[in-house]
């Protein structure tokens, strides 16, 4: 088995303004998806909720407010899958909720 990590991506959207019963429901609904995933054995690890706030250092020590304000979204977690192939891999992200929400799941083979 090969490890590959599952990158959500969601809009850049402002979850404070969700109310706290939408909030739960969202986070039911990731916990779901995450342990399907681990009842298969496919999970190695779960990364942090990320802060939509930060900053993004580039060359030259150029420092701007981010993450990547210039693109339609943003990076919101992680986690880590074992799967034979991508196609694989791929199939295992099918039913994240992050897709519920025009996000993106972006899946690439861990080095």
């Amino acid at each position: 088995m090969k490890e590959f990590v599952l990158l959500f991506r969601q809009p850049s959207y402002d979850y404070s303004q969700a109310s706290p019963e939408e909030m739960k429901a969202l986070a039911k609904k990731w916990q779901s998806w995450a342990e399907e995933i681990r009842k298969q054995d496919r999970l190695v690890s779960q990364g942090p909720r990320l802060a939509m706030e930060g900053k993004v250092l580039k060359s030259g020590g150029v420092i701007t407010d981010g993450p990547f304000v210039e693109i339609r979204e943003k990076l919101g977690s992680f986690i880590v899958v074992k799967a034979q192939d991508l196609d694989e891999a791929t199939t295992l992200a099918h039913g994240c909720p992050a897709l519920d929400y025009d996000g993106s799941v972006e899946i690439r083979p861990a080095l």
